[in-house]
């Protein structure tokens, strides 16, 4: 990784020796001091826990792509902090990509990207580089670390690999051991390229938000004319123009027919469970497009219709992104496009149609994809389509090779409160699973199911049995399968007895991130109690509030904060007026 690292900065790592500790009770992931990282003892995991983790190996890259920038090129302020932390966060699916193929680094960014969006739906909208905070630490957060690092790919997918990698190197040899601030990076863009990208920096680093696209794709069989109509859908008019995105965007048309067979490279089909498979190589046909209004339509003369329309080709630039195409150019993306984000894109449009024809195209797609990843995502797509058919597809699933897809089709399973679906869920969480995750995911389905019923027959009794034994029988690595049962305890929220069993796992001498786990569930559970029995458990999260450890403090914050009790808290007491306890 030191050795990848020094070629990707084009330059040598800056300093004598590298040291990792791992040390417990640390309340960050990992922390880069020059030479010397520290790292959360949750890194430190076993064979089970690797099958599907990489967790541990990219928080390793994060922190070591650091010691280049953060410890070599030292941030002048606090409000270009992204100079660093996006480009350490980037540096994670750098290494997936070259350690495992590009695929994964192409899921990395849309992870990244998810992260972020999530941020900024939920909770606020900022610019990244902002002098708007009361404490350094506010900055720290999705805009800071996911955006940036999408920023950092937009920068290089604009520029071209060569052009972008020579700028990189310019701006840290030219920064070496010195401060710097965001104009350093446009300056060596520049000098490395002749290149000015304010544009970009003042739509995505200067100011807050996104483009969200609707794209609609029809065919004019007469004029032989494809025609695209974009919508930025973040405006509501074309009056309100300050919140218009102005991109060049590629779209490239594809064509199955004119095809050569590829063998899908099987670098990490050891670790990362990624089948080996003969794809055809679609053609595509690239336009570049100039998206600066708030609807556009743009026709494209073509010798023959498209197999399937590929937006942002490659997808390299930071959006929400809606396709309204019809079915069939759906199915054929999401099987012959490239691009495994594409391909997740077009198995959500999919799932949206809701129809006996789509779920057997993302049935079909489930056993027939390659990448891992994708496939996961089409056993979350299908779990969204509300079709008792879903389940014989998802029950295939639970065979696949990836512990990723096992995971998801049982989430997806959970959905379908049938006697088919809970048997297949309870087989897992009765005989285990390889994976720590699997088998967690399994247990916490079932108490979700164990609430609502199957059938109209309560499972509450043998579902709190098999909880109840799995609590003292299947302790492991980080406490994740017995934390999946305390999960599964606080949706049964009606259930007194579920309520003794949590209580039970929050006293001294649990295992911290099991009484961790219990602390939180607590604030879950809570919401279908009694009066008697909420009082007990603000009793006794009075009673852990006084305990002086930070994460536990936090975990009582989080029980509260997912409270809704309608009544008066124990920590309220001089307040004259009941209220919820929930912030």
């Amino acid at each position: 990784m030191i050795a990848f690292f020094s070629r990707t900065f084009g330059y040598d790592y800056p300093f004598p020796k590298y040291a990792q500790a791992c040390v417990t009770d640390f309340i960050f992931g990992g922390m880069e001091n020059t030479s010397a990282t520290l790292l959360t003892d949750r890194v430190l995991i076993d064979e089970r826990a690797q099958l599907d983790s990489r967790r541990a190996e990219t928080l390793v890259a994060h922190e070591l792509a650091h010691q280049w920038f953060g410890d070599l090129l030292v941030i002048k302020h606090w409000s270009h902090a992204w100079l660093k932390e996006g480009m350490a966060t980037y540096s994670e699916s750098l290494w997936l990509a070259h350690e495992y193929g590009e695929e994964m680094g192409h899921y990395a960014r849309l992870e990244a990207q998810r992260e972020y969006l999530d941020e900024d739906a939920t909770r606020y909208r900022r610019p990244i580089v902002t002098h708007v905070y009361r404490e350094a630490i506010e900055l720290y957060d999705r805009h800071l670390y996911e955006k940036a690092s999408c920023v950092y790919h937009m920068l290089r997918s604009v520029l071209g690999d060569e052009m972008f990698w020579k700028a990189i190197h310019i701006f840290v040899k030219d920064n070496a051991h010195a401060t710097i601030e965001t104009i350093d990076l446009i300056r060596a863009i520049e000098k490395a390229t002749g290149r000015n990208l304010m544009f970009l920096f003042d739509q995505y680093v200067f100011r807050g938000g996104h483009p969200d696209y609707k794209v609609a794709y029809s065919w004019d069989s007469d004029s032989s004319m494809a025609k695209l109509t974009v919508t930025q859908t973040q405006v509501e008019s074309e009056l309100d123009s300050k919140d218009l995105f102005d991109l060049k965007i590629p779209v490239g048309f594809g064509y199955v027919e004119k095809t050569v067979e590829k063998t899908v490279a099987a670098a990490s089909a050891k670790k990362f469970n990624k089948k080996i498979k003969t794809l055809t190589q679609p053609q595509i046909k690239t336009f570049s497009i100039r998206i600066h209004e708030r609807e556009q339509s743009f026709y494209f003369p073509l010798e023959q219709k498209p197999d399937f329309v590929s937006f942002d080709v490659g997808n390299h630039h930071l959006k929400t992104v809606k396709l309204a195409y019809p079915f069939v150019q759906l199915k054929m993306q999401l099987q012959q496009d490239l691009d495994p984000i594409a391909r997740i894109y077009a198995a959500e449009a999919i799932a949206k149609k809701g129809s006996l024809e789509a779920v057997k195209a993302l049935a079909a797609a489930l056993q027939a994809e390659p990448f891992w990843a994708v496939r996961m995502e089409i056993a979350h797509a299908l779990g969204k389509v509300q079709l008792d058919q879903v389940q014989d597809a998802l029950l295939v699933g639970l065979r696949d090779e990836s512990a990723h897809v096992r995971r998801a089709v049982v989430l997806a399973l959970g959905k379908f409160k049938t006697k088919l679906s809970y048997q297949a869920v309870k087989a897992i969480a009765e005989k285990g699973d390889p994976a720590y995750t699997v088998e967690a995911a399994a247990l916490r389905t079932l108490g979700a199911m164990a609430k609502i019923g199957i059938a109209g027959e309560s499972k509450e009794k043998p579902v709190l049995k098999l909880l109840k034994a799995a609590l003292k029988e299947r302790a492991g690595w980080n406490e994740l399968v017995r934390a999946g049962a305390i999960g599964a305890l606080a949706q049964m929220k009606t259930s007194e007895a579920a309520l003794g069993l949590v209580l039970d796992y929050t006293t001294l001498g649990v295992p911290e991130a099991l009484r961790l786990a219990a602390v939180r569930a607590l604030g879950t559970i809570s919401r279908g109690q009694s009066e008697a029995n909420l009082e007990r458990i603000l009793n006794r999260l009075e009673e852990i509030s006084r305990e002086v450890a930070f994460m536990t403090q936090m975990a009582v914050l989080g029980a509260l904060g997912s409270m809704e009790t309608g009544g008066r808290s124990p920590f309220c007491a001089a307040c004259p007026n009941p209220h919820r306890t929930g912030g």
